[in-house]
């Protein structure tokens, strides 16, 4: 398979630990933000190699603001498991550099818009001439083809564009950003999972190929369940997908507690923990759309016997009967049992940020669970062993007999 070490390699980013299912792949990250590069650290977490190839800037998230001095947080936690080169592509020696590179990769991923990457002497076209077994993965922010295909495209751009803010929002008042770049993130796996595949396609037919993701293929992939239009249906049709009633956050006596209690089971349970048993036996609200049009009536009586406990109280009370949750902060995470119990967390070391921890991986393998992760790389970290390395192994591609 194409991307694994030779024999002799010894680098010093070789992955610690078990193989992961993508162990031997080889994955070239020319990517930045958020979606894209997260697409690498993910096929990263499965064992993959993982070169961050970035221009003499860096990438744009290593300078966002962040309450870390030396580093920027949101790069550290996107780019972990990744080793650092730099290269200015409009430098002949650089992209001849990158070239050499390509022959030996499994995987390239960008996010250029559509008509850079041809520019740059890296299309599609130019590089699967030179590597067929290579999966090119481009993630844009609106596709390949059509009016807006060259047009920069950001999560909370898309999210405006394509509803989601929309319904984020109360009826009447104004649209409402979801933070936390969830369409990024989407996009990611999705990116990661088309990867996989291409690469097991790739077994049977000994062919790489093309693989695109844009960001508003991924808004309106999270929004499958609505995107339905039947024949005859006006505009304006009712495309609310929330449950309504009594499902939402509430205040309690100390904090505030999400509750789920949407089948016969559990509101049966939610009205005997709370003390209103007759609200369970009253027909007035025996389903679910009942006690979403009875909902000022029921949020009001609920409200008014969360007072009698903190929201850490009831979650105890309800365990495993009624589905809920306190409103927690991220760093209680950090120490949170089953987090732990799923080894989600990981110590890391970084060069100039020094010990930390962070998320570990998104995928349980039972049998190839993967390699360690490591920190994310600084700038250009590993460019002169990169550069030294791949002078070498091009070669050895090239002429096996000499080695």
């Amino acid at each position: 398979m194409s991307g694994r070490q030779p024999e002799s390699a010894t680098l010093p980013w070789q992955r610690k630990g078990p193989e992961g299912p993508l162990s031997g792949i080889r994955v070239l990250d020319l990517s930045a933000y958020i979606a894209a590069p997260y697409a690498c650290t993910l096929l990263g977490d499965q064992g993959a190699e993982v070169i961050k190839i970035e221009p003499p800037k860096g990438d744009n998230l290593r300078h966002y603001p962040s309450t870390l001095e030396s580093e920027s947080r949101a790069f550290m936690g996107i780019n972990r498991s990744k080793v650092s080169i730099v290269l200015d592509l409009k430098q002949p020696a650089d992209l001849a550099t990158l070239l050499n590179i390509v022959r030996t990769a499994d995987v390239l991923v960008h996010n250029f818009r559509p008509s850079v990457a041809p520019r740059l002497g890296i299309g599609y076209d130019a590089l699967a001439e030179l590597n067929p077994r290579l999966i090119y993965c481009a993630i844009s922010g609106y596709g390949e083809q059509g009016p807006l295909a060259e047009k920069a495209g950001y999560d909370q751009v898309l999210q405006t564009m394509t509803g989601m803010c929309h319904f984020q929002g109360k009826s009447g008042e104004k649209p409402q950003i979801i933070y936390g770049s969830v369409v990024d993130y989407y996009a990611a796996a999705l990116l990661a999972g088309g990867v996989a595949s291409a690469l097991y396609e790739r077994e049977r037919s000994g062919r790489g190929q093309y693989v695109g993701v844009s960001l508003l293929r991924a808004a309106l992939t999270m929004q499958s369940a609505r995107m339905v239009w039947v024949d005859g249906e006006s505009r304006d049709v009712g495309r609310e997908m929330r449950s309504g009633g009594i499902t939402g956050i509430h205040p309690t006596g100390n904090g505030y507690l999400y509750i789920s209690a949407n089948t016969p089971h559990f509101w049966t349970s939610l009205c005997n923990k709370v003390g209103l048993p007759e609200l369970a036996e009253n027909e007035r609200y025996n389903t679910v759309r009942k006690r979403a049009s009875h909902e000022k009536e029921l949020v009001a009586l609920l409200r008014e016997a969360l007072k009698a406990r903190s929201a850490a109280e009831w979650e105890v009370l309800f365990g495993e009967e009624v589905p809920c949750s306190r409103a927690a902060t991220l760093e209680d995470m950090f120490d949170s049992p089953q987090v732990q119990a799923e080894n989600m967390i990981a110590d890391f070391e970084h060069s100039v940020a020094g010990r930390y921890r962070g998320f570990a991986r998104a995928i349980k393998f039972g049998r190839t669970p993967g390699p360690q992760p490591f920190s994310a790389p600084t700038l250009g970290e590993h460019s002169e062993t990169v550069r030294a390395n791949f002078t070498d192994e091009v070669a050895a591609v090239e002429h096996p007999g000499n080695t």
